[in-house]
């Protein structure tokens, strides 16, 4: 009898992932929020460290971000609180804490 070699083969090893546990995931996901946007990036740099997520997209959040508020403070440098640089760094608040919460989905595989 002819042995088989997919039946021989190891399992695929399992990706890493960024939270333990459901208070690290909330944690993590409430971090753009509490900064106001100024560490939207750091959840998805500690990702890349840890192998969750290809460089590239720890960097393309690193830009964005500096992109972002470099937009905001130059359409309201005096601080006066023009409603297009809340809105956008809404925008930025709101799309990082999503992207954090769906790191683990398995169902999400781009930057992966």
């Amino acid at each position: 009898m002819a042995s088989n070699p997919y039946f021989n083969q190891p399992l695929a090893p399992n990706r890493p992932h960024m939270f333990n546990t459901t208070i690290a995931k909330v944690i993590w996901t409430i971090v753009p929020v509490v900064t106001l946007g100024l560490c939207a990036a750091v959840p998805f740099v500690v990702a890349a460290v840890k192998g969750v997520v290809k460089p590239w997209l720890a960097v393309t959040y690193v830009v964005g971000e500096i992109v972002i508020i470099g937009v905001a403070l130059a359409i309201d440098p005096s601080g006066d609180g023009s409603p297009l640089t809340g809105f956008l760094l809404m925008i930025l608040i709101i799309t990082s804490a999503t992207h954090t919460a769906l790191l683990d989905n398995d169902k999400i595989s781009i930057g992966k």
